[in-house]
């Protein structure tokens, strides 16, 4: 009601769908290089999983010496950390909380207690909650809160007596995160 009749064409001031830069004097962005955007698609993948450039490089690594795709294997080796299990399952709001709870001693694999977040799961591996009042009292309130969406399939959780176990190893499908994987193989190649 309140504009003028100038914004009824095509160059009202108001509505400028011509322009595709963001405010401001110096809007200029660029799109970015190649090998910033391969750059890009790595610090997603190690923020994700919450790892640091050394632990990443030692799982690239570890993909490149396997059989099959590099960059499926890497994402592999990244699902199957301990800390990314216990977020997975559930028993921890987050993955930074999860590593908190394995690194203070909650989490036990196959009965021993471990405190390693990066451990590989393997299949057939059962992850518990330390029998204490404390460490069950945390993981149920976690449980009741994330309980409502369903483990992936790779995944089994009793909640009743807050197991978890391994059925088998994750595939390249149940990683969820919208990564080129191809693009950090050939960053980490160089």
């Amino acid at each position: 009601m309140l504009k003028g009749t100038r914004c009824e064409t095509a160059k009202c001031p108001m509505e400028k769908q011509w322009r595709q830069n963001p405010p401001g004097m110096h809007a200029y962005r660029r799109k970015g290089s190649g090998y910033a955007l391969r750059l890009r698609e790595k610090q997603k993948v190690k923020r994700y999983y919450g790892v640091l450039e050394r632990q990443f490089m030692t799982y690239f690594r570890e993909a490149e010496r396997g059989t099959g795709n590099t960059g499926s294997a890497l994402l592999v080796l990244l699902e199957r950390r301990l800390d990314n299990v216990v977020a997975k399952l559930g028993l921890a709001p987050s993955r930074r909380a999860a590593r908190s709870m394995v690194v203070d001693g909650h989490i036990y694999v196959n009965g021993k207690r471990l405190d390693r977040p990066g451990y590989l799961v393997r299949q057939g591996d059962r992850i518990s909650v330390k029998p204490s009042d404390r460490s069950r009292a945390m993981a149920r309130q976690w449980l009741e809160v994330f309980g409502s969406r369903p483990p992936q399939p790779w995944l089994q959780l009793n909640a009743e007596s807050l197991e978890g176990t391994v059925v088998s190893l994750p595939t390249r499908d149940d990683v969820q995160i919208p990564v080129e994987e191809h693009l950090i193989v050939e960053v980490c190649s160089r």
